[in-house]
């Protein structure tokens, strides 16, 4: 996501960072170029005008800071002010005094609404709550069991009825106070246009329900028409923030950079990615860092702590630090990296990745060329690699269907990798292994 707008961002600072100093000439140059990229991106250009205006305003006329150079402080000036623009600050979720705290979804069909539904729900769970998914979507052939799918996938009970929308969300939320839960997520019926018919119901529903919050299911990859959507649908409903879906295939990022400025109201999650883990919380000050290419290691860490038992990464890193890891643990340590997502993703949160490592397509299939090596070797080969001699190599390259110079390879950087992190504990690092997340591996390169 935002693939465009951060080439370009990257393009124009490098240019900035070229320069020893900048009078209002050379701000107005920049300037130009920041109009463009957001134009660009397909940010709506009152959002633009605004934005390059308070960057004006805060950049004429700088005190230079004592630590920052003139171009850092004009980069930091443009990060404070796509926070700004992406919301400020993360939407915390107030649970309601008396259960259950009620979500309503709107949106247009094919936003992916009730994907957005399980997704939630999961996220819900995951927050320690006990949630409860309404289908009131009667209108889409096979919407209810769609949602019946999901429910059932990350645990959690669906209720729909045959009828009228209205009465069914009327009559889950009964259910909810029956059962006992504490969240209820309630799914609406979508049109591929806005119309009378549409808000009509989706207000009834509201007026029925009393939703603590409502928010608008929005498609990124639509563009400037998400924000006519949510202006249409905020008159209506009153939202109270956007879920964003599809965001990773939005190459750059109007509709996130635009819904908050002209709608008011946050992004409050979004969706990333097809699985219902690919879904979170919108920060916009770790979406700023990544538009800048500064990446985003609180998201990494989270969702690194989200997949590492704390046994197994406590014991992971005493390995580690002993010099006792093993092959056997190298592989335990890629199928957690695995549960993290796509690593084009991971890589994208890192900070200071070169550009040319960005946009090169990094398949997971080189994640499963190593772990097909290390499957060919025997437990005993993989506790002790120093066994493997040439006609083992030959074996383990031909299981694996790779040359024995990539097994060589793999060999040669674990070992490295166990020499240094033994060197490591020896200095005495091996205190501080306490609430250790695991170690760091690399994969052999091609």
């Amino acid at each position: 996501m935002f693939e465009s707008l951060s080439d370009r961002f990257d393009g124009i600072f490098a240019r900035l960072r070229s320069r020893g100093r900048l009078d209002e000439a050379a701000v107005d140059e920049v300037l130009r170029e920041i109009r463009v990229a957001l134009l660009e991106a397909d940010v709506n250009f009152l959002v633009v005008k605004s934005l390059v205006q308070r960057i004006k305003d805060r950049t004429v006329g700088i005190e230079l800071s004592q630590s920052l150079t003139p171009a850092q402080q004009v980069i930091k000036i443009v990060h404070e002010e796509l926070i700004g623009i992406l919301g400020g600050e993360a939407l915390r979720i107030t649970y309601a005094s008396k259960p259950p705290t009620v979500v309503l979804l709107a949106g247009l069909q094919g936003a992916g609404k009730t994907t957005a539904a399980g997704k939630l729900a999961r996220w819900f769970k995951q927050q320690g709550r006990n949630p409860l998914l309404v289908g009131a979507d009667l209108q889409r052939p096979a919407a209810v069991e769609q949602l019946r799918v999901l429910g059932g996938q990350v645990g959690v009970p669906v209720f729909s009825e045959p009828g009228n929308p209205v009465d069914v969300a009327a009559n889950g939320l009964a259910e909810a106070e029956r059962l006992g839960k504490d969240v209820l997520i309630v799914d609406t019926a979508g049109r591929l246009a806005i119309d009378a018919e549409l808000m009509d119901q989706v207000r009834h529903i509201s007026d029925k329900v009393h939703p603590h919050y409502t928010f608008l299911v929005i498609d990124a990859m639509i563009g400037q028409d998400a924000v006519a959507t949510a202006e249409a649908f905020h008159q209506t409903l009153a939202l109270d923030g956007v879920i964003l879906t599809k965001l990773d295939g939005d190459a750059r990022g109007g509709a996130a950079l635009s819904v908050k400025e002209v709608v008011g109201r946050p992004i409050a999650f979004a969706s990333i990615g097809e699985k219902l883990e690919d879904f979170d919380t919108f920060h916009p000050d770790r979406m700023a860092s990544r538009i800048l290419g500064m990446g985003d290691v609180l998201t990494l860490i989270e969702k690194a702590e989200q997949v590492y038992e704390k046994a197994e990464a406590e014991k992971a890193a005493a390995a580690l630090m002993e010099g006792t890891f093993t092959l056997e643990d190298f592989l335990d340590q890629m199928q957690q990296i695995k549960k993290m997502g796509p690593l084009q993703n991971i890589v994208g949160m890192l900070p200071g990745i070169p550009k040319e490592m960005k946009q090169a397509q990094i398949e997971d299939r080189e994640l499963a060329r190593v772990e097909a090596i290390i499957h060919s070797m025997t437990l005993e080969e993989r506790r002790k690699p120093e066994l493997i001699n040439g006609s083992r190599r030959l074996r383990i390259a031909n299981g694996s269907g790779v040359t024995t110079s990539e097994v060589n390879l793999l060999l040669k950087q674990f070992k490295e990798m166990q020499r240094m992190m033994k060197g490591f504990g020896g200095m005495g690092l091996r205190k501080n292994k306490k609430g250790k997340k695991g170690g760091r591996v690399t994969l052999p390169s091609r």
